[in-house]
Protein backbone atom coordinates (compact mmCIF):
# COMPACT_ATOMS: atom_id res chain seq x y z
CA UNK A 1 0.00 0.00 0.00
CA UNK A 2 0.98 3.61 -0.87
CA UNK A 3 -0.25 6.91 0.51
CA UNK A 4 -0.41 10.51 -1.66
CA UNK A 5 -2.10 13.70 0.20
CA UNK A 6 -3.97 16.28 -1.43
CA UNK A 7 -5.46 19.41 -0.52
CA UNK A 8 -8.21 20.80 -2.89
CA UNK A 9 -10.27 23.10 -1.15
CA UNK A 10 -13.39 21.51 1.45
CA UNK A 11 -11.63 18.55 2.54
CA UNK A 12 -15.45 16.97 2.66
CA UNK A 13 -15.84 17.05 -0.98
CA UNK A 14 -12.14 15.93 -1.52
CA UNK A 15 -12.66 12.95 0.79
CA UNK A 16 -15.95 11.70 -0.87
CA UNK A 17 -14.18 11.46 -4.18
CA UNK A 18 -11.58 9.36 -3.90
CA UNK A 19 -13.02 7.34 -1.57
CA UNK A 20 -15.16 5.83 -3.65
CA UNK A 21 -11.98 4.59 -6.73
CA UNK A 22 -11.63 1.13 -7.27
CA UNK A 23 -8.07 1.02 -5.51
CA UNK A 24 -8.17 3.07 -2.93
CA UNK A 25 -8.35 1.30 0.70
CA UNK A 26 -8.68 4.21 2.46
CA UNK A 27 -9.25 8.06 3.24
CA UNK A 28 -8.44 10.04 6.28
CA UNK A 29 -9.16 14.12 6.27
CA UNK A 30 -7.09 16.15 8.54
CA UNK A 31 -4.44 19.22 8.44
CA UNK A 32 -0.85 19.21 7.21
CA UNK A 33 1.71 21.84 5.82
CA UNK A 34 0.94 23.93 8.92
CA UNK A 35 3.50 24.78 11.85
CA UNK A 36 0.82 24.29 15.04
CA UNK A 37 1.04 20.88 16.38
CA UNK A 38 -2.02 18.69 16.67
CA UNK A 39 -4.65 21.36 15.30
CA UNK A 40 -7.89 21.32 15.65
CA UNK A 41 -10.85 22.42 12.82
CA UNK A 42 -11.65 25.74 14.42
CA UNK A 43 -7.52 26.22 14.93
CA UNK A 44 -7.02 25.76 11.32
CA UNK A 45 -10.17 28.17 10.44
CA UNK A 46 -8.19 30.89 11.78
CA UNK A 47 -6.05 30.76 8.79
CA UNK A 48 -2.81 31.72 10.83
CA UNK A 49 -1.41 27.80 11.52
CA UNK A 50 -0.32 27.18 7.82
CA UNK A 51 -2.50 23.93 7.35
CA UNK A 52 -4.55 22.74 4.67
CA UNK A 53 -7.62 20.77 4.96
CA UNK A 54 -6.27 17.73 2.93
CA UNK A 55 -7.03 14.29 2.55
CA UNK A 56 -4.66 11.01 2.95
CA UNK A 57 -5.42 8.74 0.55
CA UNK A 58 -4.19 4.90 1.31
CA UNK A 59 -4.08 2.90 -1.51
CA UNK A 60 -3.00 -0.35 -3.72
CA UNK A 61 -0.30 1.22 -6.79
CA UNK A 62 -1.72 -2.57 -8.21
CA UNK A 63 -5.11 -1.10 -9.19
CA UNK A 64 -4.56 2.16 -9.16
CA UNK A 65 -1.63 4.81 -10.20
CA UNK A 66 -0.51 7.66 -8.64
CA UNK A 67 -1.08 9.06 -11.80
CA UNK A 68 -4.73 8.51 -12.31
CA UNK A 69 -5.23 9.67 -8.45
CA UNK A 70 -3.93 12.66 -10.00
CA UNK A 71 -5.73 12.85 -12.63
CA UNK A 72 -8.59 12.82 -10.53
CA UNK A 73 -7.25 15.56 -8.03
CA UNK A 74 -7.10 17.82 -11.29
CA UNK A 75 -10.63 17.42 -12.21
CA UNK A 76 -12.45 17.66 -8.85
CA UNK A 77 -11.08 21.69 -8.48
CA UNK A 78 -9.60 24.99 -9.82
CA UNK A 79 -6.13 24.72 -9.43
CA UNK A 80 -5.91 28.06 -11.11
CA UNK A 81 -7.26 29.95 -7.56
CA UNK A 82 -4.70 30.71 -4.90
CA UNK A 83 -6.25 29.75 -1.70
CA UNK A 84 -9.49 29.25 -2.05
CA UNK A 85 -12.30 27.13 -3.97
CA UNK A 86 -15.93 28.17 -4.67
CA UNK A 87 -16.74 29.98 -1.67
CA UNK A 88 -14.13 29.10 0.75
CA UNK A 89 -11.60 31.18 1.02
CA UNK A 90 -7.99 30.88 3.18
CA UNK A 91 -4.81 29.09 2.97
CA UNK A 92 -6.69 26.08 4.40
CA UNK A 93 -8.48 25.84 1.69
CA UNK A 94 -5.34 25.92 -0.70
CA UNK A 95 -4.49 23.64 -3.84
CA UNK A 96 -2.01 21.44 -3.07
CA UNK A 97 -0.26 17.99 -3.37
CA UNK A 98 2.15 16.60 -0.58
CA UNK A 99 4.42 14.14 -2.41
CA UNK A 100 5.89 10.98 -0.30
CA UNK A 101 8.13 10.08 -2.01
CA UNK A 102 10.82 11.88 -5.17
CA UNK A 103 8.85 9.68 -7.24
CA UNK A 104 5.60 11.14 -6.30
CA UNK A 105 6.97 14.43 -6.38
CA UNK A 106 8.40 14.21 -9.99
CA UNK A 107 5.27 12.37 -11.33
CA UNK A 108 3.32 15.06 -9.69
CA UNK A 109 5.90 17.70 -11.09
CA UNK A 110 5.25 16.86 -14.26
CA UNK A 111 1.31 16.04 -14.21
CA UNK A 112 1.41 19.82 -13.36
CA UNK A 113 3.46 20.63 -16.29
CA UNK A 114 0.96 18.91 -18.71
CA UNK A 115 -2.05 20.47 -17.86
CA UNK A 116 -0.33 23.92 -18.11
CA UNK A 117 0.86 22.93 -21.62
CA UNK A 118 -2.45 21.79 -22.57
CA UNK A 119 -4.16 24.80 -22.62
CA UNK A 120 -7.09 23.81 -20.62
CA UNK A 121 -7.05 26.21 -17.99
CA UNK A 122 -6.77 29.76 -19.55
CA UNK A 123 -5.21 31.17 -16.11
CA UNK A 124 -1.76 29.85 -14.22
CA UNK A 125 -1.83 26.61 -12.21
CA UNK A 126 -1.04 27.78 -8.83
CA UNK A 127 -0.95 23.90 -7.38
CA UNK A 128 1.89 23.91 -4.21
CA UNK A 129 3.64 20.71 -4.93
CA UNK A 130 5.69 20.51 -1.37
CA UNK A 131 7.12 17.60 0.65
CA UNK A 132 4.39 15.41 2.78
CA UNK A 133 5.16 16.49 6.60
CA UNK A 134 2.95 15.47 9.68
CA UNK A 135 -0.79 14.72 8.65
CA UNK A 136 -2.91 15.49 11.46
CA UNK A 137 -6.25 13.94 11.30
CA UNK A 138 -9.27 15.93 11.72
CA UNK A 139 -11.60 15.24 14.25
CA UNK A 140 -14.06 12.02 13.77
CA UNK A 141 -17.09 14.11 12.92
CA UNK A 142 -15.52 15.18 9.60
CA UNK A 143 -14.37 12.05 8.57
CA UNK A 144 -17.06 10.38 5.47
CA UNK A 145 -19.16 13.54 6.58
CA UNK A 146 -21.15 14.10 3.55
CA UNK A 147 -21.90 10.04 3.88
CA UNK A 148 -22.78 10.25 7.52
CA UNK A 149 -24.75 13.06 6.53
CA UNK A 150 -26.65 11.29 3.27
CA UNK A 151 -25.22 14.13 1.05
CA UNK A 152 -23.64 13.82 -2.11
CA UNK A 153 -21.83 17.09 -2.35
CA UNK A 154 -21.30 20.27 0.05
CA UNK A 155 -23.97 22.20 0.78
CA UNK A 156 -23.37 25.83 -1.23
Amino acid sequence: MEKATFAAGCFWHVEETFRHLSGVVSTTVGYTGGMLKNPTYEDVCTDKTGHAEAVEITYDPQKITYEQLLKVFWDIHDPTTKNRQGPDVGTQYRSAIFYHTAEQKSIAEQSKNDLEQSGKHKKKIVTEITQATTFYPAEEYHQQYLEKHGMAACPR
